[in-house]
């Protein structure tokens, strides 16, 4: 690449930039409500989506096809990562997140006026279908480019610990989602519930879709963008470019979003299941469990990001990884016994330790690419991990099968997640961070 001598462009004008610390906050509000939107019809799916929509095809057909358009939003995920890269590498970070977010916003906002079959046959459902790929192909740009956000906001020595900050937005989004089923389930009827109810957390998206608006929007575009559009550096594909450029960074980078990720698949999807129908936990005691876990990642995520900043993004991965690898078997084997503390321990046990790469992902990924086509880098690898990280509950679920669920299945899957990753970011450590040119 050809250096230019072209002055970088002044970052924002003077009393106009807005502090690294309020960006980082609101991205991760950003991102919470946008994480809130895909969350809460993965909890809905499974009671309301296949009666009201694909009544027709039976019980057990309307249940696969509503657990299926959950997968599809899934698969659609990195072509949505492509795009908005490309759109964040040519247009800028704080424009594509507009895009991303108001485009979940109106899916989401759109499911909730959805005539059903009753209604209108399957005219629901086909509409439904597009909505769940409007909302996976927002969701493949949203991550890499609030992680930018944050990052490229701030300086190099607390750069870790803002990357962090957006990742909340996972947990925020969770329980938010979470509390709205509880109390609907509890302030409704289910024939009321089932006939108009299931309408109003997706109606919900109109007003924080303004909230997610106008947050962005009173943010500024990140100085790094802006220095290199300034010297001329952004590529023409940049999707391309970073294959030619970083094909190893690229698998080093799915490898270490695997555990962060596929773990949350394996606790708060496979385990919940497993629970209920193998150990003879309640649903209850289960979504309890889980979601003090979600409460306690309030916490540890800006602490592991502070530490990260401290001894750098990498080896907080790692540790992370290697203390999960470690107790993946044993805290298997105490799930066996059926009380509600060690349930409670075991979920806040398995949920730190994962936490902490996924804590400290952003900045790990952040440092393996450089600025010119670092969005579309961010976003391929993560959509591609969190494909991957879809099918762990299938996965675990046949190996379970094959073994006659023996306790020790899940803690095979989780082993293997928490091994991709720790030698992921062992090579990720080896690797000397991308400067950021200008």
């Amino acid at each position: 690449m050809s250096v230019t001598t072209a002055p970088p462009a002044p970052a924002t004008l003077p009393g106009s930039a807005a502090p690294a610390r309020r960006v980082a906050w609101a991205s991760m509000v950003g991102t919470s409500l946008e994480s809130f939107d895909f969350y809460v019809y993965a909890y809905f799916a499974a009671f309301f989506v296949g009666p009201l929509f694909f009544d027709p095809l039976g019980a057990v057909g309307s249940t696969f096809a509503a657990f299926s358009t959950i997968a599809l939003a899934f698969v659609v995920r990195p072509i949505g990562a492509a795009i908005f890269g490309h759109m964040g590498d040519r247009l800028g970070r704080r424009a594509t997140l507009l895009w991303t977010v108001g485009i979940m916003g109106v899916a989401t906002g759109l499911i909730g006026v959805l005539p059903t079959y009753a209604q209108a046959g399957w005219l629901g459902a086909v509409l439904l279908i597009l909505l769940r790929i409007a909302q996976g192909l927002s969701l493949g740009g949203e991550w890499g480019g609030s992680i930018l956000l944050a990052t490229e906001h701030s300086g190099p020595v607390k750069r870790a610990f803002y990357a962090a900050i957006p990742q909340l937005g996972s947990p925020v989004g969770s329980i938010l989602s979470a509390a709205v089923f509880i109390v609907m389930t509890i302030a409704l009827p289910a024939d009321q519930l089932a006939a108009w109810g299931w309408r109003i957390p997706f109606l919900l998206a109109f007003p924080l879709l303004l909230v997610s608006l106008y947050l962005r929007w009173s943010i500024d575009e990140t100085p790094v963008f802006e220095n290199v559009v300034a010297t001329g550096r952004r590529d023409r594909i940049p999707f391309l470019t970073m294959f030619r450029v970083r094909p190893v960074a690229i698998l080093i980078a799915i490898g270490a979003a695997l555990l962060g990720i596929g773990s949350y698949s394996l606790m708060n999807t496979y385990t919940i299941n497993y629970g209920v129908e193998r150990l003879g936990f309640s649903f209850q005691d289960l979504l309890v469990a889980t979601t003090i876990g979600a409460l306690l990642q309030l916490v540890t995520i800006p602490l592991f990001g502070a530490w990260a900043s401290r001894i750098g993004s990498a080896r907080v991965v790692a540790w992370g990884a290697l203390g999960t690898l470690l107790i993946a078997f044993p805290m298997y084997w105490l799930l066996q016994f059926a009380t509600f503390p060690i349930l409670v321990a075991t979920m806040i046990i398995g949920g730190i330790l994962p936490t902490m790469s996924w804590a400290a992902l952003g900045g790990l990924m952040n440092d393996l690419f450089p600025d010119h086509f670092r969005y579309s880098a961010l976003s391929v690898a993560y959509a591609i991990a969190a494909t991957i990280s879809g099918f762990v509950p299938l996965v675990t679920v046949a190996l379970g099968d094959a073994t006659d669920f023996a306790w020790w299945h899940p803690g095979v899957v989780l082993a293997i997640l928490s091994a991709v990753t720790l030698v992921s970011a062992w090579a990720a450590s080896r690797r000397r961070p991308e400067p950021e040119e200008g």
